[in-house]
């Protein structure tokens, strides 16, 4: 699927015009996903405490957003995320109903911050698959949680943080990201096959590009295929793609990898055909930020909804 305006499929592309046409401009609620890069507040070997300065540039980004819902990866303890969020509030942006889910990783978690009230919570924290005759744990669970926007609409909101490139001795790292994928995938199936119109978004950070195993396993495939908002920047950039079957050239990068000096996409926001019919393409998009790499690796990335099944 293809973002903002360009979408692949010309089906897809009337649906949202006519979902679109005359209607307001404003969004009625945002979605953030965000990896914080070791947001912890307590010693570990390998994760120092973030600093004070780091931390404050991650409040400027999300302030600069002001999200409804914000989902995040790479955050500590409990501790951590009240800390996040009371700092917030205290400055302006109230996100006050919250849920952290641990893992077998022990040092950092995902969890999810929202102004509208979490009315069902389905952690998954002991996910597990076989490869090569050898039990694995998904390193950091995964967040489930629906989300109540008002009377007539709730939605299903998934988080994960899927295993890094960085090579490990114990196994093959895009094998064990795209069985992490698997078993997210799974989740996901279950909920739509129960109800193929049902309201999800799968978001997060999934350490793979666009078309790796990884992220074809997340997509899927067939009437259950989720949409890919592909957020970018807010340059002017607005020209087509000179393949039609290219994504056009916009900036959607989100994560820079200093070893390689390189910029990608490895950050995601997906969703449900029935979601898509009320998502807000124009409302969608990566910030930018002076001195954005003071808060994190990663940027953010952003989508509205409309908050009425169509």
């Amino acid at each position: 699927m293809h973002g903002r305006v360009w979408l692949g499929s010309l089906g897809l592309v009337a649906l949202l015009t006519c979902a679109l046409a005359g209607r307001a401009a404003t969004p009625a609620f945002t979605v953030a996903t965000y990896n914080l890069e070791n947001y912890v507040d307590v010693v570990s070997p390998s994760r120092p405490p973030k600093s004070s300065e780091a931390r404050a540039k991650v409040r400027e980004m999300l302030l600069s957003i002001r999200p409804d819902v914000l989902a995040v990866q790479e955050i500590g303890r409990p501790s951590a995320l009240i800390e996040l969020r009371d700092a917030l509030q205290a400055e302006g942006l109230n996100l006050p109903h919250w849920e952290h889910v641990t893992g077998f990783d022990t040092n950092i978690f995902v969890a999810v911050l929202s102004r509208f009230p979490i009315v069902a919570r389905r952690p998954r924290t002991n996910e597990s698959f076989l490869l090569q005759g050898r039990r694995f744990q998904v390193s950091r669970g995964f967040a489930e949680v629906d989300i109540r926007v008002n009377d007539r609409y709730t939605f299903t909101l998934f988080t994960a943080h899927l295993k890094s490139r960085r090579a490990v001795e114990y196994g093959d790292e895009a094998e064990i990201r795209r069985q992490e994928a698997l078993k997210l995938r799974a989740r996901v199936d279950a909920r739509l096959k129960a109800n193929p119109q049902a309201n999800l978004l799968v978001l997060g950070d999934f350490n793979d590009t666009k078309n790796s195993p990884t992220l074809r396993v997340l997509l899927g495939q067939g009437a259950m295929r989720l949409v890919d908002a592909r957020p970018a920047e807010r340059n002017g950039d607005n020209a087509p793609p000179p393949n039609p079957n290219w994504e056009p050239r916009n900036v959607t990068w989100t994560h820079f990898y200093g070893k390689e000096d390189s910029y990608e996409r490895i950050d995601y926001i997906l969703m449900s055909p029935g979601m898509a019919r009320e998502w807000h393409p124009t409302a969608s998009y990566v910030p930018t930020l002076p001195n954005w790499g003071v808060a994190s690796d990663h940027r953010p990335v952003v989508a509205g909804f409309f908050a009425e099944d169509r």
